[in-house]
């Protein structure tokens, strides 16, 4: 075995030992997050409380201009998914509320357990995949690409998704053009909308 060899295997086994050094790795967010996530809490002081999470009982009530509620299980609010490149979310709409175009770090698999919504996503081509979905349907977004659901149904709808990463981010697309810091002028001239269109959106997000 040449030194290239040993030196790939030496590192593989490396990485799997790493792997399977620890059942799990509880995340403590009261410690710094790094590339790979939290540091380990002391399994010592892990308990059953620690692997369950009940952020997604009873009623969630949309609250704001999108018409939706989102309820994040991510890994800062859930540190059992630390480690283990898993995340949750559900989702709930007012009657017409919408989740807007908007994209994570991840590949996404929804299901919609209430009502009845439009879901989507738009590829690199610019093809649009959408479809109407019911109770019981399940609808994958492939990772990185623009999605976004619409609650075409007369009843306010519910959702839960997984994203395949304890930390996957989430950027609305007009949250990002519209209600951060950049500039009414930049972004008129990137999204080819007028300067009373710009400072509409602006206003509708408090930032004019």
């Amino acid at each position: 075995m040449n030194n290239l060899s040993f030196f790939f295997v030496f590192c593989l086994l490396a990485t799997l030992s790493h792997a399977i050094e620890l059942d799990f790795c509880v995340g403590d967010p009261s410690l710094p997050r790094g590339p790979q996530g939290y540091a380990c809490k002391d399994p010592a002081k892990v308990t059953t409380d620690d692997f369950v999470y009940t952020g997604f009982r009873g009623e969630k009530t949309p609250n704001n201009v999108f018409g939706n509620n989102v309820t994040l299980a991510f890994s800062d609010v859930f540190p059992a998914f630390n480690g283990l490149g898993i995340s949750m979310a559900r989702l709930d709409f007012a009657v017409g509320g919408v989740i807007p175009v908007h994209s994570h770090r991840t590949s996404e698999v929804l299901i919609l357990v209430k009502g009845s919504i439009i879901a989507g996503f738009i590829d690199t081509t610019n093809t649009a995949y959408y479809k109407r979905l019911e109770v019981g349907d399940v609808m994958v977004f492939p990772q990185a690409m623009l999605h976004f659901q619409i609650n075409v149904g007369k009843t306010p709808a519910t959702a839960f998704v997984s994203l395949n990463g304890a930390n996957p981010a989430l950027q609305l697309t007009p949250t990002a053009l519209f209600a951060g810091n950049l500039p009414a002028d930049i972004a008129q001239k990137i999204t080819l909308l007028s300067k009373n269109e710009v400072m509409r959106m602006k206003r509708i997000f408090g930032t004019a």
